[in-house]
């Protein structure tokens, strides 16, 4: 017989099992990442850049930020009421067959101090994701790194778990959902635009119009419909490991998928 904390252990992961990746809306400057703006200078002849998406990508199975909420629940920082509040957002707001809504709140954040909170990121990346890479990926990462291209992730994950991934990785750019901060806590809105779908050609238009890097001579990696677009703005795009969905969309398109381990 499964006991009353049980069962809500199981039913919170069960609702972040399905949410996977994401987040968006209002303000604080979007990460840049290692530094607080691009190295130009590293890049200085190059117009090519590689877009990473992150989650099933170059960390294969479930998302950062899921694997995540269970490092918080383990810590006793969140629990029930956090639960309770996503399911009864999720319920007013669903429409048919999609969690979009939901990708686009982090509500088991809101109320809660970012010092409680972010200094966990990089213990948890080390020991947590780091372990998980796909070598496929990392190899990817490195064939663009000595072809002087830039290297960008691109994610729906949050912001300060991207952050020490991507110093461990090296890469150039950031580009991911950035809470809302207001009073010293979080609000559970992100940032605009949000790294899903739409959201991710904005981010990357503006990283092309910054940088001038070509797009049709740049290459991206996503696996599932929230990466259409930015898959369609470059010239090589690669689908990895694809879900919901994805690998009847791309057979459409005509793009090559991989199977990255």
């Amino acid at each position: 017989m499964i006991n009353a904390s049980r069962a809500s252990c199981l039913s919170i992961h069960s609702l972040f099992g399905m949410i996977a990746k994401d987040g968006t809306h209002i303000a604080r400057k979007r990460m840049i990442v290692p530094s607080q703006k691009t190295n130009l200078a590293a890049h200085p002849d190059c117009r090519r850049a590689a877009f990473f998406d992150v989650d099933n990508t170059l960390i294969r199975g479930q998302a950062i930020e899921v694997r995540f909420f269970r490092h918080l629940w383990a810590k006793g920082l969140v629990g029930i009421s956090e639960t309770a509040r996503s399911l009864w957002f999720l319920l007013r707001h669903l429409p048919p067959l999609s969690l979009h809504p939901l990708r686009e709140r982090k509500l088991y954040l809101e109320g809660k101090r970012p010092a409680d909170i972010e200094p966990l990121a990089e213990e948890f990346v080390r020991t947590i994701i780091c372990p998980r890479l796909s070598s496929d990926g990392l190899a990817a990462l490195e064939s663009h790194r000595r072809a002087g291209h830039y290297l960008v992730l691109i994610t729906g994950s949050l912001d300060f778990l991207i952050a020490p991934l991507a110093g461990r990785l090296n890469v150039d750019r950031v580009l991911a959902a950035i809470p809302e901060r207001r009073g010293g806590v979080y609000t559970g809105q992100v940032l605009s635009p949000y790294p899903y779908g739409d959201g991710k050609r904005q981010l990357i238009e503006s990283f092309a119009e910054e940088t001038a890097i070509e797009l049709k001579e740049s290459f991206a990696y996503g696996d599932s419909p929230g990466d259409m677009e930015i898959l369609r703005l470059v010239g090589h795009p690669l689908v990895v490991n694809p879900i919901r969905g994805m690998e009847q969309i791309v057979r459409r398109q005509g793009w090559p998928i991989a199977t990255w381990k």
